[in-house]
């Protein structure tokens, strides 16, 4: 394929930037459901149960993550409708403070937040796929190589009395999952690199099975397995604290607060599991170049998508609760692991009726949507499940590879990335990204730290969202003559309200976890000196793409 742009033509509505703009309503709409409907609303709950206890603190972080996705996609899409260009966040950092700002994003964007998620979704997808196929997932079936390791990094903080691991790696493990991984990255990569139509057509066919897979998962659990002993029991529990988790006693430790403020700095940290189930759907912006109407189709696409995603988690959250317990009993799951561990090979069967015993919090590897749908119907419920989130896992990938190639497009084109990432090419579209940000996301599923990376970047994941949210409002004084089809309601109150929700978390990850949001920091960070050796390249400038 060619890397130079298509001259215009009569039937072709070009932007500026060269980009087709081919992209309707409903597509944005399921470009950003598709971007935040992943695996993690059918694993996450489990984890969040395990630190908060009752049902109700449970449903009460669902609810507070959705307000917070509906109140940041409300703000991104003032700034999408006034600056409708290919770069999304980027482009809004850019604009409201610096270049550098922009570049921080771009950085921690294309080493870890957005590669590191394709590959992590890839590696998800086959991990389904195992469910049905061992020797084709991740597990000890399907290993192909294994190299010791002995890597450990502790980062020492001054105010803790013992240093935290942010880094161990024991074995280098090459499985066939990472190959199947690697696969679905090419076939995907090559499909958009066919067009921006092509892939909006698979991203449009996967969302909507994506969204019917969820949509099983509430119909059974709000009806055929609906149990209401269970219900019951969750009802009496709701607003039960766990209060003896070893989170919590580890924040005791390190603040010296007393068990119950120490738990709602824990339950605060929770929400890291349900706000990254629904992140990426600010994704869209990065397609702001290529949407038809762009005016009125991106702040509509938004709230649209964000408000039905939210609904359908809070639905999927409530089936959950009516048809398992909140809290399982943990001396059965660590049974079951024993004999598994064992048996390895009859792991199904080891497991098979038990679901209800083990509740939300004790699912087997955390996969609750798949518990639920084996109450539901113990011969197939497992199978279509894995189905299910195989569907959920493949458009998420295919949603997060065709919208972030934008974002490296529109760096390389202020010359703050690799020159040929700033082509289109006879089909419209930044081929030359797709295949960068292709390569890296195989590396990293190779690494075998995508996991770890990500958990990283989810203190800079937050800080980049107040800050773009706060650009909302420096761009409200520094660009008044900007003009905005659309403006956030309630302003200033719904952005001030975002990013004091979003430093609220920030605070709290940094005194619960900070084996997490150091090394997150730090990766920032490390994109200053980048930014400023960058500018001392000759030679940068992309040129005009002829």
């Amino acid at each position: 394929m060619s890397t130079s742009q298509p001259a215009t033509t009569a039937n072709q509505h070009l932007t500026e930037d060269g980009f087709h703009r081919r992209i309707g309503l409903f597509t944005a709409t399921m470009l950003v459901a598709g971007n935040m409907v992943g695996s993690g609303i059918f694993i996450v709950s489990a984890d969040m149960a395990r630190d908060v206890g009752g049902a109700g603190w449970l449903l009460v972080l669902w609810l507070i993550t959705g307000v917070m996705t509906v109140l940041g996609g409300l703000c991104y899409a003032e700034l999408a409708s006034a600056m409708p260009k290919a770069g999304g966040q980027y482009l809004f950092l850019k604009e409201a403070f610096s270049p550098l700002w922009g570049f921080l994003y771009g950085w921690s964007a294309f080493t870890v937040i957005q590669c590191g998620s394709i590959a992590a979704v890839a590696v998800a997808f086959t991990k389904f796929l195992g469910v049905l196929f061992p020797a084709l997932g991740t597990g000890g079936e399907a290993t192909l190589l294994q190299v010791p390791m002995a890597i450990h990094i502790p980062l020492q903080l001054p105010w803790m009395p013992e240093a935290v691991t942010i880094f161990e790696r024991e074995h280098f493990t090459i499985s066939t999952g990472q190959l199947i991984a690697t696969g679905v990255i090419i076939l995907l990569t090559f499909i958009n690199c066919l067009g921006v139509a092509s892939g909006a057509l698979v991203q449009n066919i996967f969302t909507v099975a994506k969204l019917f897979a969820l949509g099983l998962v509430i119909c059974m659990g709000l009806g055929v397995a609906l149990d209401w002993s269970v219900v019951r029991q969750n009802l009496d529990s709701a607003w039960t604290p766990a209060l003896e988790t070893e989170r919590v006693s580890r924040t005791v430790k390190l603040t010296d607060l007393a068990p119950t403020l120490a738990f709602v700095l824990v339950a605060g940290a929770a929400m890291v599991g349900s706000l990254f189930s629904a992140d990426a759907w600010a994704n869209v912006t990065l397609t702001a170049g290529e949407v038809k109407n762009p005016e009125r189709n991106m702040p509509l696409s938004l709230v649209l998508g964000t408000c039905m995603v939210i609904g359908l988690y809070i639905l999927c959250n409530l089936a959950y609760l009516a048809v398992l317990p909140v809290q399982g009993d943990q001396a059965l799951a660590d049974d079951l692991k024993k004999q598994a561990n064992v048996e390895p090979k009859e792991t199904s069967k080891i497991y098979r009726g038990m679901a209800r015993e083990l509740g939300i919090s004790q699912a087997q590897d955390d996969r609750v949507g798949t518990a639920v749908m084996d109450v539901a119907s113990p011969g197939w419920g497992r199978v279509v499940m894995a189905l299910g989130i195989m569907i959920s896992t493949f458009g998420c990938v295919n949603g997060m590879i065709l919208v972030t190639a934008r974002l490296y497009y529109a760096m390389a084109r202020d010359r703050l990335f690799f020159r040929v990432a700033g082509t289109l090419n006879q089909r419209g579209v930044p081929q030359a990204s797709l295949i960068m940000q292709g390569v890296w996301s195989i590396v990293l599923v190779f690494s075998g730290t995508y996991s770890e990376l990500l958990d990283y970047v989810i203190f800079a994941s937050l800080l980049f969202y107040a800050l773009t949210v706060a650009g909302l409002m420096v761009l409200r004084r520094k660009r008044p003559d900007l003009h905005r089809p659309y403006k956030v309601p309630f302003y200033p109150v719904v952005p001030i309200l975002y990013g004091l929700l979003c430093l609220a978390l920030m605070f709290i990850l940094l005194v619960v976890r900070p084996e997490y949001t150091w090394p997150g920091l730090i990766l920032v960070a490390l994109g200053i000196p980048v930014y400023y050796l960058w500018k001392l390249i000759p030679g940068r400038a992309i040129g005009p793409t002829v």
